[in-house]
């Protein structure tokens, strides 16, 4: 898990509503929440808008993907606390990451403007990618007061009251997908996220097996929740995340194969929910992974890890370190794609192209991260079942010191 980057404290100022505070988070810290986003999110609360929120993780056997989002918090409440001079507890009503991709904007409001939205007190954002670089578009302008707009850059945040001191828009995004770490902060214990996270954990992370590797792979949550709709088309979120980086999904096997072509396609993205492989042009990767949110995590653990796999492939070319991949086939030809419902060139508009993607991939790069998302997984789930009684205890999601004793 990546560690936050230190920032001074915020002085207070009454007249304020607003502050940016750049550099908030490190480059690594942006780049591990992208990856949590990139391989969870579902579509959003508005049109081109794609969300992962927190009980979504929780419900869909990824609950240890909380704990990088746990230092973050308590960063930014202790920094809204400060600034605003809060006199009262703060909670936390709403952690979720968020994109914009083309077409997605917002016209002038408030963020406590509607009657449901009335509990909000406080809003943080941090912004995981950069303006003019990842994204076109999709500045926060306010009307009234200093900074008047805010141009994204990949670890600045900016916090600001929720009322109408505050009304702002976000222009349209017109190429790419804007990233963004966004909270809500509440005077109101009553809309705490805490415990319905706390619920879900408790159902989900409390029976933990070590080297179980069960205890880690996503479950996929409802098919509809990961459709993209968009001007009489759409496209399933996690096929368009596969191949905007050059990879499809395969059947399982040669007799999957005969049966997927076979068989009436009722409703193929059922498909996405069973065990698959995965392709590239015509190489098959031989591992079978159980859906394809399992899959999709371990492809995009590969890019966020790239420079740290060439680097030690490098390593290894150069006689300096000596890498030992595991042994997993990568076939010729095999295969067959899944017949899936993919609108792919307006994935491709929707989503823009990834940066760092590469024509040509290093299957045992691949292999490894296969091996690196494992251990990390299986050591974010070993910190959950550790802190999870001290969180279910007092009722809150904190920060724990691992040198103290469980309650």
């Amino acid at each position: 898990m990546a560690t936050t980057a230190a920032s001074p404290p915020p002085t207070a100022a009454e007249d304020n509503v607003r502050l940016l505070l750049p550099g908030f988070l490190s480059p690594e810290t942006c780049k591990e929440l992208e990856f949590v986003h990139r391989s969870c999110g579902t579509a959003g609360y508005r049109p081109s808008v794609v969300s992962t929120s927190l009980p979504h993780l929780a419900a869909t056997g990824c609950g240890h993907l909380l704990l990088p989002f746990v230092p973050i918090r308590e960063r930014l409440r202790d920094a809204v606390e400060s600034f605003f001079s809060c006199h009262f507890d703060l909670f936390v009503e709403f952690t979720g990451l968020v994109s914009w991709c083309k077409g997605a904007s917002i016209g002038w409001h408030s963020d406590d403007n509607k009657p449901y939205l009335r509990q909000r007190a406080f809003t943080a954002v941090c912004y995981l990618n950069n303006h003019g670089k990842d994204f076109k578009g999709g500045l926060l302008k306010f009307q009234d007061g200093e900074p008047s707009s805010v141009i994204p850059v990949a670890g600045d945040a900016v916090i600001y009251t929720a009322d109408n001191r505050n009304v702002h828009c976000v222009d349209e995004v017109t190429e790419g997908e804007r990233l963004t770490l966004t909270l809500w902060f509440t005077r109101d214990s009553s809309f705490d996220e805490d415990p319905k996270l706390l619920s879900f954990l408790s159902q989900t992370s409390l029976s933990y097996e070590p080297a179980d590797q069960n205890s880690y792979i996503p479950l996929p949550a409802s098919d509809n929740m990961y459709w993209f709709s968009y001007d009489q088309s759409g496209f399933d979120i996690r096929c368009a995340r596969m191949h905007i980086l050059g990879f499809s999904f395969r059947a399982s096997s040669d007799e999957d194969s005969k049966s997927t072509s076979a068989a009436p396609a009722d409703d193929p993205i059922e498909l996405l929910g069973k065990p698959l492989r995965i392709g590239r042009a015509d190489d098959v990767f031989g591992k079978i992974f159980a859906n394809s949110l399992h899959a999709l995590q371990v492809v995009q653990f590969y890019y966020w890890k790239a420079p740290e796999l060439a680097s030690r492939r490098n390593q290894t070319t150069g006689g300096s370190e000596t890498v030992c991949y595991p042994t997993i086939q990568v076939q010729r030809s095999s295969g067959t794609e899944l017949p899936l419902p993919c609108n792919h060139g307006l994935a491709q508009t929707i989503f823009g192209s990834y940066g760092n993607v590469d024509s040509v991939i290093e299957w045992d790069d691949v292999v490894l991260a296969l091996a690196m998302w494992e251990n990390y997984s299986e050591e974010l789930k070993r910190k959950l079942s550790i802190f999870l009684p001290n969180w279910l205890s007092n009722g809150t999601i904190f920060v724990v010191d691992p040198s103290e004793p469980t309650q």
